[in-house]
């Protein structure tokens, strides 16, 4: 028997006083439920507040994509701060009620998420547009219109 723990598998003590023990114990895990609502609140809360947000830039304009399911838009904010800085926010609050005729049970679950953007020097701040469509949120931001320098051949003497 190895007397350094090893972090990769191949565990053989599992003991609870075994200081290098990885495993995490839960209380509820042989509780039997008529259904499944404990393991599905965890999953839910976790996707929502881990929520993802892509920034593409095209010619035109910055567009933001965020995908929000099962969240209303009365429930997601998009705000300006500070003159450059865009903020998408959003709170999710979730009851799942369970009745039989000798009890009742409630759980609820409630998650947030808020990411920033410090959005460049070169976009039209009074023209941001946000849509939610199926789920998902998108903010598009237009850019300002920036003529190219016209490029002059100058001829080289000598």
């Amino acid at each position: 028997m190895s007397l350094i723990p090893s972090f990769f598998g191949n565990r053989r003590s599992r003991s609870v006083f075994d200081p290098f023990s990885l495993d995490v114990w839960d209380p509820f895990k042989d509780f039997q439920f008529s259904s499944s609502l404990s393991s599905q609140f965890p999953q839910e809360t976790s996707a929502f507040v881990n929520t993802r947000v892509d920034w593409k830039e095209t010619p035109e304009a910055h567009v933001f994509k965020a995908d929000l399911p099962g969240l209303k838009k009365e429930e997601v904010k998009v705000e300006i701060e500070d003159d450059r800085v865009l903020q998408i926010s959003g709170q999710r609050n979730i009851e799942k009620e369970d009745k039989n005729d000798t009890w009742h049970r409630v759980e609820r679950s409630s998650g947030m998420f808020s990411r920033k953007f410090r959005l460049p020097e070169n976009v039209k701040m009074d023209q941001i547009k946000a849509s939610m469509e199926n789920g998902v949120l998108t903010v598009t931001v237009p850019k300002l219109d920036v003529k190219k320098p016209e490029v002059k051949a100058i001829e080289i003497s000598g």
